[in-house]
């Protein structure tokens, strides 16, 4: 775990998640529901994209070990 702590895609992702939130909760005081809905749709494509770029990652690495 704390190999994710100097991973640039986790910070890169938590970015895109955090600036996602806080474009919906702007949007969401403004009453523009369809920013604030737009916002909530980056911010679960953001975890996403984090999610399948490891996964990638990780089937390489597995991929690497069983060549060895």
């Amino acid at each position: 775990m704390e190999n994710k702590f100097k991973s640039r895609k986790f910070w890169l992702a938590v970015a895109a998640f955090l600036a996602s939130i806080g474009t919906s909760l702007a949007a969401l005081h403004s009453d523009n529901t369809t920013v604030a809905a737009v916002g909530i749709i980056a911010a679960t494509l953001s975890a996403a994209i984090y999610a399948a770029a490891e996964a990638y990652v990780d089937g390489k690495a597995v991929n690497n070990d069983k060549e060895d």
